[in-house]
């Protein structure tokens, strides 16, 4: 399969990131990171990491109840009719429906707005109470500005008296974490992530700590810096930062689009890998 632009695009950043800081390990531990991902003590004591973490990405992956169990369930239903019926469902501009489980890896921020959409409308139909969220977080010393969507739902306690249980889906769950030139102990975690998370937030943090520290102890190996787009920091921003949850359009838009009314501009929006060059923030499409 053909390198994505994405791909491309970040490889060819990591490699200058790397040229440009060989011989430092200065910026290793940004504040507040301090993940335990330092390097030291010979094969043996890698070999223990990574079956450290290997585990510990096994047990944090078997955390599913039967509630999330059952979302999946219609999440995978809805990626079967996208996936059967994409181009009737999405009008991607670029050139036809990429399959739903990778489908923000090498189409459209359109067509990945698409597949969210059909996603949460799949879940409402079902009576749950499911939104797209977008965040955006501001650029800090250690991480840049970004733009991230996704689905939620919200599912109410009983009783009524505690906060609602949240659960994410991510339709390109896997493709977050894959890193080109990465090491064969790396890429066997990467393995193990599904296409398509459903999860409560507990879960997701854990398994995005454990890849980001697992990412961490790759890059060092290699004798590269961590790039600011794959630390800790900005990889949880893209779920637990202060999400907008965009209402569905109301019957009388979505029958004015469905009889061919006017057009909406589309929004400039940022792709799954956005950061910041130059304090300029870059859109990678």
């Amino acid at each position: 399969m053909a390198e994505s632009l994405a791909d491309m695009v970040l490889g060819f950043f990591e490699e200058e990131w790397a040229a440009g800081s060989s011989g430092s390990d200065d910026g290793w531990i940004s504040a507040g990171e301090g993940d335990g991902a330092e390097s030291g003590g010979g094969a043996a004591e890698a070999r223990a990491f990574w079956e450290s973490q290997d585990q510990l990405l096994q047990e944090a992956l078997m955390r599913t109840g039967s509630t999330e169990t059952r979302i999946r369930g219609n999440v995978e239903e809805a990626v079967r009719k996208l996936r059967a019926e994409g181009a009737a469902l999405c009008d991607f501009s670029g050139g036809g429906f990429v399959a739903a489980a990778s489908a923000a890896a090498g189409a459209s921020d359109g067509s990945r707005g698409c597949v969210l959409r059909v996603i949460a409308e799949r879940l409402r139909e079902k009576g749950y109470d499911s939104a797209v969220c977008r965040s955006k977080w501001q650029r800090s010393p250690e991480i840049p500005s970004g733009e991230h969507s996704y689905v939620d739902v919200l599912i109410g306690s009983r009783s009524g008296l505690k906060d609602p249980t949240r659960i994410v889906i991510e339709p390109n769950f896997k493709a977050e974490f894959e890193m080109a030139r990465a090491s064969p102990e790396y890429n066997s975690l990467v393995a193990r992530l599904p296409e398509i998370f459903v999860g409560k937030t507990e879960k997701l943090k854990s398994v995005v700590k454990i890849m980001c520290r697992a990412a961490k102890r790759c890059l060092k190996e290699n004798k590269m810096h961590m790039a600011p787009w794959r630390k800790q920091e900005y990889m949880l921003s893209k779920w637990f930062h202060t999400c907008e949850r965009l209402s569905p359009p109301t019957p009388a838009a979505a029958a004015r689009d469905a009889i061919g009314g006017a057009p909406r501009q589309p929004r400039p929006r940022a792709s799954l890998l956005t950061f910041d060059l130059r304090r300029t923030a870059v859109k990678v499409v």
